[in-house]
């Protein structure tokens, strides 16, 4: 997919650079509405949150799409061109895609450094990060990895970072984005008091994961992930690895199987089937599933779900 999504830009560069190449040298102040882009719909949904009436926000992958194999088109070159803001997950999530948008967009506001690039991983403690880099690992990420907004407090970091941001963009408006920032982080201590309660019972479940896309949520909530049913990540599961999941998911009683909607939930029925397991829909992205529209909304359905299912299968 990532082969097809470069074919893709190759085709739709040069029509773009051209509609472009009148604008691109002249780098308009912002409007006092903020127009910002995120990569992702979870870094949309923190930046309405921190921006409030002040900010007009649009994500470039939709909800059910893998944020590493994003579809460009050429509607998201033109949404780069005229933003003021771009919020990317960095740690190489959006590698695939995102930096010939980038360069075709020529979006001075956007670059690298400027106050309008927010990097999202920048100040999150990562995990995962390789010692060495070898393809023969599968898809690794060099700095870490980047399903890091699916713990709550990395988003607390995040939402700061934002709001510093915008206030840099838009002096006239830092105020409210401060007090935006008081009252998400207010409201999230709420929620995640509630969240560490539900998930109490279940310290040192053990889970299976489609990807490695939850060891962020497994540290938070005291979970272990045993097995993935990628081999590695990126990699499709073979027959002889999905063998050695069963057996694991036996062996220590592991009866809880996370899936993404853009991930193979036959192959995780089918692992189900022998180990007695449920298979949950975990989406990470808010909008993926019904009533999840805002990050708080997403994270009450994960905690729900999940505990809900651990429960069933304690």
């Amino acid at each position: 997919m990532k082969i097809i999504s470069f074919l893709h830009l190759s085709v739709l560069a040069p029509i773009a650079a051209w509609s472009l190449a009148t604008s691109a040298s002249r780098v308009p102040p912002p409007a006092a509405v903020i127009h910002v882009v995120a990569t992702t719909p979870d870094l949309a949904a923190l930046a309405r949150e921190i921006g409030g009436d002040a900010v007009e926000v649009k994500a470039l992958a939709k909800a059910t799409e893998d944020p590493h194999f994003v579809d460009a088109k050429p509607s998201h070159i033109v949404t780069l061109n005229r933003a003021d803001v771009l919020i990317e997950g960095g740690a190489d999530l959006e590698i695939g895609w995102l930096p010939p948008l980038l360069e075709s967009a020529r979006n001075d506001r956007i670059a690298t450094g400027a106050p309008g690039r927010i990097v999202a991983s920048q100040g999150i403690r990562m995990l995962d990060v390789p010692s060495t880099l070898d393809r023969a690992r599968g898809d690794v990420h060099a700095l870490g990895n980047p399903h890091f907004l699916i713990d709550p407090i990395n988003v607390r970091t995040i939402a700061a970072t934002i709001a510093e941001h915008f206030a840099l963009v838009n002096p006239k408006s830092a105020d409210l984005f401060r007090a935006n920032l008081k009252k998400f982080d207010a409201t999230l201590d709420v929620h995640l008091a509630t969240w560490l309660k539900q998930m109490a019972p279940f310290k040192g479940a053990k889970i299976v994961t489609y990807h490695k896309d939850f060891v962020y949520l497994a540290e938070r909530f005291n979970l272990e992930v045993v097995e993935t049913l990628e081999a590695k990540p990126g990699i499709a599961p073979s027959p002889a690895h999905l063998a050695q999941v069963i057996s694991t998911m036996k062996a220590q009683n592991a009866r809880v199987i996370l899936v993404q909607p853009y991930q193979n939930r036959k192959t995780a029925e089918t692992v189900a089937r022998q180990t007695d397991a449920t298979v949950l829909d975990m989406a990470q992205q808010p909008g993926a599933i019904d009533g999840t529209g805002t990050y708080f909304q997403l994270m009450d359905y994960i905690v729900t779900l999940l505990s809900t299912a651990l429960q069933e299968k304690k």
